[in-house]
């Protein structure tokens, strides 16, 4: 049958048949989608956010010679850069804001339904940014990275541990950190998408490892499933200062920073000569119209500490030694993971919500399909 498919077309190369066979002649995209109604301004509320409806949006695959996809999401990751996007040119980060009214836009797990591109045929899964909307368009599908282990672990996972928070400790820790056993770990946010891990690839190099969370569920977890040796609920510390040199005596080598604030300010007392920070966020600030101040940046200098901050997107040169490293500690069973799931597009916004009052227990995610 292939044989007479290509005599009746003559000169078609096979790479252009299989493209025109990974394209369907028109994509129903009706489904739902949330989208921002308002630019944010302190923290977001339901009413900044709204689900539509989009019955009536039907596209045709991608047109001949371009190299786009369509693809069904069906995961979506609820994560705390997306505060920013939330506002419109907020500083310091200038980084380009929602669009009011169109669907905001995340990281996700897909599959492919209708492709122009040769790498990406129908039944792929990928995970990548993409809309939080039924079906999404992406014009540039070399930023998707195609899924090979869906045999081992759950989809899910590529939201998280397999995913951009998963990529986003292991460069923080093992690039930007140095680290070396028998060091003094601190990790903040640490029951979070990204804490939860860092901590527990300090554990498997031997480091003493001590994580904060805001709940005592979180502390608990953080030591009975997560193997941190200590653990503490920052909000039941008067004094951050005090709490961090109860449990690091001999002060701090490694801190994995994803609050700033406060708890910056007070790990900056507590470092050790030549200690590295990796600054991954800064959750505690990103709902305030004025940042607070950090006050003691004088003992950087003293102490011969560095502070290095980064993205995850400068690193994908690392994800295939990621993904197969990580894939072998989770056959293995040395790596715990936790999600925290919310289904279905109408549960979206609250979900983003939970996510910035700290109500979330270990990833947030979204499913809006389980295939």
């Amino acid at each position: 049958m292939l044989i007479s498919y290509l005599v009746s077309k003559g000169e078609q190369s096979v790479a252009s048949i299989r493209r025109e066979r990974s394209r369907s002649k028109e994509i129903s995209m009706a489904g739902k989608k949330v989208v921002l109604k308002n630019y944010v301004s302190g923290f977001p509320k339901l009413s900044d956010f709204e689900v539509v409806e989009t019955d009536d949006a039907v596209r045709s695959a991608p047109p001949e010679g371009s190299e786009a996809v369509v693809v069904k999401n069906l995961y979506l990751s609820c994560d705390p850069y997306m505060r920013h996007l939330m506002s419109r040119n907020r500083e310091p980060l200038r980084i380009e804001s929602y669009v009011l009214g169109e669907a905001i836009k995340g990281f996700g797990v897909s599959k492919v339904v209708a492709s122009g591109h040769p790498d990406y045929q129908i039944g792929d899964y990928v995970w990548g940014l993409t809309g939080w909307e039924s079906y999404s368009l992406i014009d540039k599908p070399q930023a998707l990275f195609k899924i090979n282990h869906t045999a081992d672990v759950p989809l899910s996972y590529y939201t998280g541990l397999l995913g951009m928070p998963g990529l986003t400790a292991y460069a923080g820790f093992y690039e930007k950190c140095s680290p070396k056993k028998g060091e003094n770990v601190y990790v903040s946010s640490a029951a979070g998408a990204v804490g939860q891990l860092v901590g527990q690839f300090a554990k498997l190099m031997g480091c003493y490892v001590v994580g904060s969370a805001g709940s005592d569920e979180k502390v608990e977890l953080l030591k009975s499933k997560f193997g941190f040796d200590e653990a503490f609920n920052y909000k039941k510390e008067s004094d951050l200062n005090l709490a961090l040199k109860r449990y690091f005596p001999q002060g701090i080598d490694i801190y994995f920073d994803n609050v700033g604030g406060a708890t910056l300010d007070a790990v900056l007392l507590n470092m050790r000569n030549h200690g590295r920070i990796a600054a991954c966020g800064m959750i505690s600030q990103y709902n305030l119209e004025k940042p607070d101040g950090v006050h003691n940046l004088a003992t950087i200098i003293g102490r011969r500490v560095e502070i290095k901050g980064f993205v995850v997107f400068d690193h994908y040169n690392l994800y295939p030694q990621f993904v197969e490293t990580i894939t072998q500690y989770v056959k293995e069973g040395k790596i715990e993971y936790v999600e925290d799931v919310a289904e279905g597009f109408e549960n979206g916004p609250s979900a983003l919500l939970e996510l910035f009052e700290g109500r979330n227990v270990g990833k947030k995610l979204l499913v809006v399909d389980k295939e």
